[in-house]
């Protein structure tokens, strides 16, 4: 029952009903002389207090004291601002019944919003960005009062380092407590609403991570996915709704759920969408139910999962795409392990260790003083000799030596940017040539907390680690982020330049990628619970290392980037769990980078990683995680992507069985470091003994080919901007052309003019005849988009997503063609390629996207592959080069596709797929690289050339080309 308090409004004694708060997470005042504080009042207050932080420092924290504060309009929480409750109990957001602007159900309208940023007077703020860091919102509550229907409690599309936590949301008749959300939540409670959370993917394109979070009462969904989440829910329980994650229709997701309580679901529990697709990934690990009758359904099939009695355990429920062991062969499987049970056990206690009770020492209040400049070493020294818990309010804390810390010792911060402890460059203790030196470092078996800090190891320290870690299996490090590289900025508070004019280099050489051990080192028995952390480091080795250790450890969101060789290193550990890790690679530092080292390690998990190379990357590498003389490791929902041109060629690769994994996404494997068993394979569509055969090689990165009328075939190495023949008769390559002119896709005319698609300019096309004397070109002329009939139409095979109408559902419209010199042939374009539209600074149209072009005739089924979606589209083109009949063949996706005359289709994803027309596979063609493009040429149609990066290959098969 709630309680039932009085309160006096504008004069008049009103009885109202106020639900009972839950303890506060930060119950006393903490002084912070860089914080603002409200007392009372309500948005507008606090609102004042978030501008002025935003003015004077452009981040901090505005504190708000126990109390109920009225909401009169949205409060816009600027990035990276906090803002954080104290007192006996919570602070309340409260939206009273009926207020004027939140009755309409089909319009929301928010009590908290998170922007991208501050908005010139009279502009309406942007939603919170993938550069939006450190906005967070924590120990205060929110209640919606009835008669609210459009009302929504948070909306907060940010990144690392933002946060909901400690915190309830009533939401009444209200749409959501959240609509959209992004990086983590921690503590945080759902009371009824529509839904707890409505939510797409978060910013930008990140897992979100919601530990120790529960939901009741809400009408529809507890959590709905409108797009792909990366949802990873640690100890979540839901109670007295209808579901608990409903995914919305074609969404493809990848859902991780540990150790979850379900209590009286009326509908099923889980609504899966795309069931049979690669790209969609459902793993769940202990999940309890009682009075779940309806465990699971797929939306397109129909398919139910009932529960096995009234309350029961699902020890293991996964979907999607299955490897035994690495070296086997993938299958789409479903695996339901559930058996019932007597009674419901207890909940699995948290491993976000709370705050120590007693009182926290002011690091300011002992003399530090926190101004970028003053050696703040001895405070802290005799902090930890003296206290337990110390504070440290918002300052630059520069430290010239380790700070070795108590078994007991906690150390707490509030905002890991406003809050820092630093190394100022050059600092002697951690210059010259010697063992890794740590600016912070943990004992052995300690029960140590870190939260909320800063850790700067700076540019030109080399023996600096920022964290050496041994505490013990219950210690804990939340909210850390580890400074250097991208979204730093100068101790003076100014923005840091971090890159020289080529992307290849720091401004000051002296100041040197790679040059420092890793961030955060993890060893000597060390373990624990990591929370919320980010390691960008560009001067570290590596974002984090894990060695030496048998002691359980747990990571939940980690967000490990932007290092020259390695983002995540374990070596000789084990007992492990890492749940919700990110790495990206940049292209200036991170061409060669390898995202995970795992080296003589056992008993570890790996789930919800997600793997990503920015779309401005031009240099391949071979692999995204790297195994050796290491077992039973688990590998759950892993994605790796990329919408430049150059992912990763393997997922995995097994150093000690020179094994490789090329599938990018993937479900389910645990490698067990055992030897494969070797597969046996009987070809389909090969002729009679072919064989793979290496053409060329020592190329950078070679696709965009075409076969010429007589058979032989051309193709692009585009970095080094060169054209090439291979020569059936002659069997040699040659080089065409090296001009630079930006060679991308290839085609021919019948006349066998070389059409060139050029990645210069604004929709450039040009032509030579191959064999011409000269570098004559001629630039084909852009035309609108036209019925030509009897004319061959050239289009791209494939993008990194399908572009598509969303009315429609039909491919986004193709408007301009670019004719060939003889009249027989059009390439056929989108608007972004005529106009030179650039995503990321980058040209992405699919005539340039796309690892190659074909040939279509108006009528006849055309294939075009989407990586993303893992899905190959068939469609047929008109003679305008659009497309009717538009629908999935196979829900498989990669970088090149091509057609036999028996209507096979042929698809480079890692190996090459065959599929008979009617979308079975019939045969698995192995290629020593990864492939990328597949084109059929040859004097008689059946050499089938494969462009697989450096290499150029071909095999024979039985039946040729489509012509």
């Amino acid at each position: 029952m709630p309680l039932t308090k009085r309160f006096t409004l504008a004069g008049a004694c009103l009885l109202v009903t106020v639900p009972l708060w839950p303890a506060s997470y930060y119950p006393v005042r903490l002084d912070d002389p860089k914080a603002l504080y409200v007392s009372d009042g309500d948005s507008t207050n606090i609102q004042k207090a978030i501008d002025q932080v935003q003015e004077s420092t452009g981040q901090g924290i505005v504190f708000l004291r126990e109390g109920r504060y009225r909401i009169a309009k949205t409060i816009n929480v600027w990035p990276g601002i906090r803002v954080i409750g104290y007192g006996r109990t919570r602070p309340v957001l409260v939206l009273e019944a009926n207020t004027p602007g939140y009755q309409n159900k089909d319009q929301e309208r928010y009590l908290v919003f998170f922007a991208g940023s501050r908005p010139n007077t009279g502009g309406q703020p942007a939603d919170a960005s993938p550069g939006t860091f450190y906005s967070a919102m924590s120990n205060v509550d929110v209640e919606i009062a009835e008669g609210n229907p459009g009302a929504v409690g948070v909306r907060g599309t940010y990144a690392q380092h933002c946060f909901l936590a400690h915190m309830d949301f009533h939401t009444g008749s209200g749409i959501a407590a959240v609509h959209d959300t992004g990086n983590v939540m921690e503590d945080v409670h759902f009371f009824g609403g529509r839904y707890g959370v409505l939510t797409r993917g978060p910013s930008p394109g990140w897992q979100f991570t919601a530990v120790d979070a529960s939901f009741e009462g809400q009408t529809e969904a507890a959590i709905r996915e409108t797009s792909p989440v990366g949802l990873t829910l640690i100890r979540p329980q839901f109670r007295s709704l209808p579901t608990a994650v409903a995914i919305d229709p074609n969404v493809l997701e990848n859902l991780w759920i540990k150790d979850a309580r379900l209590e009286d679901l009326s509908g099923p529990a889980f609504v899966i969408a795309r069931a049979g697709n690669p790209r969609n990934e459902i793993n769940m690990e202990n999940v309890w139910c009682r009075g779940v009758p309806m465990f699971a359904s797929f939306l397109e099939s129909g398919r139910k999962v009932p529960g096995p009695s009234k309350i029961y355990e699902v020890k293991t429920f996964s979907h999607g795409l299955y490897y035994a062991d690495i070296g086997a062969p993938g299958e789409m499987k479903d695996i339901i392990e559930a058996s019932p049970l007597q009674a419901m056990p207890d909940p699995v206690p948290s491993d976000l260790i709370p705050l120590p009770a007693e009182p926290w020492a002011n690091i300011r209040s002992l003399g530090a003083k926190g101004d970028a400049v003053t050696d703040d070493t001895e405070v802290f020294r005799n902090a930890i000799a003296n206290h337990r818990a110390i504070y440290v309010p918002s300052g630059k804390y520069v430290i010239s030596d380790t700070l070795q810390l108590r078994p007991d010792t906690v150390l707490i911060g509030l905002h890991p940017s406003a809050t820092q402890i630093d190394l100022l460059d050059r600092t002697a203790a951690f210059q010259g040539v010697g063992g890794p030196k740590p600016m912070v470092e943990a004992p052995q078996g300690g029960a140590n907390i870190m939260i909320g800090i800063g850790v700067y190891t700076n540019g030109i320290n080399p023996r600096a680690v920022g964290v050496k870690w041994m505490a013990g299996r219950d210690s804990l490090m939340n909210d850390v982020r580890f400074l250097g590289g991208h979204g730093t900025p100068n101790l003076d508070g100014g923005r840091a330049s971090i890159y020289n004019n080529t992307h290849t280099a720091d401004p000051d050489l002296n100041r040197r990628w790679d040059g420092q051990y890793p961030s955060l080192w993890v060893t000597a028995g060390g373990g624990g619970t990591f929370f919320d952390i980010w390691t960008p480091s560009t001067f570290a080795q590596s974002g984090m290392l894990i060695s030496d250790t048998t002691t359980e450890g747990r990571i939940y969101q980690m967000s490990s980037e932007h290092h020259v060789r390695n983002e995540i290193q374990i070596h000789r550990a084990s007992n492990w769990r890492i749940y919700a890790l990110q790495t990206e690679e940049e292209r200036g530092e991170g061409g060669f980078a390898l995202p995970l080292e795992i080296a003589d390690s056992s008993d570890l998990t790996i789930a919800n990683m997600h793997i990503y190379r920015v779309i401005s990357s031009f240099q391949p590498f071979p692999t995204a995680i790297q195994v050796s003389n290491s077992k039973n490791i688990r590998f759950r929902n892993m994605l790796c992507y990329t919408n430049s041109k150059v992912g990763f060629d393997n997922l995995i690769t097994d150093l000690t069985h020179h094994v490789e994994l090329r599938q990018r996404d993937f479900s389910w494997m645990t490698l067990s470091g055992n030897a494969p068993a070797p597969v046996v394979h009987q070809p389909a569509v090969l002729a009679p003994g072919a064989k793979i055969e290496k053409l060329a090689g020592g190329f950078y990165n070679v696709s965009g080919g075409a076969a010429a009328p007589d058979g032989d075939f051309y193709f692009v190495d585009a970095h080094r901007q060169r054209i090439y023949k291979w020569s059936n008769s002659t069997r040699q390559l040659t080089t065409v052309r090296d001009t630079p002119l930006d060679p991308v896709n290839l085609a021919f005319d019948k006349a066998g003019n070389l059409l060139v698609v050029s990645y210069q300019g604004q929709g450039i096309v040009y032509s030579f005849k191959p064999d011409a004397p000269g570098l004559q070109i001629r630039v084909l002329e852009e035309m609108p988009a036209a019925p030509r009939p009897g004319m061959s139409i050239v289009l791209p095979v494939g993008d990194y997503r399908a572009q598509q109408d969303r009315a429609t559902g039909e491919p986004a419209s193709r408007t301009h063609h670019y004719l060939s010199p003889d009249g027989s042939t059009f390439i056929s374009a989108r608007n972004d390629f005529a106009s030179g539209a650039l995503s990321w600074g980058v040209k992405s149209a699919d005539v340039l996207r796309s690892f190659g072009l074909a040939k279509a005739m108006p009528g006849e089924p055309f294939y075009y592959t989407s990586e993303a979606e893992m899905t190959t589209w068939r469609g047929v083109p008109g003679p305008d080069g659009n497309f009717t009949g538009w629908k999935p063949f196979v829900q498989m996706g990669g970088e090149g596709v091509a057609v036999d005359a028996a209507g096979n289709v042929y698809l480079a994803a890692g190996q090459i797929y065959v599929y008979n027309p009617a979308g079975k596979l019939i045969d698995t063609i192995a290629v020593p690289e990864r492939p990328l493009q597949l084109v059929f040429g040859g004097k008689d149609g059946q050499t089938l050339f494969i462009a697989a990066r450096a290499t150029l290959y071909s095999v024979r098969t039985n039946v040729r080309g489509r012509q």
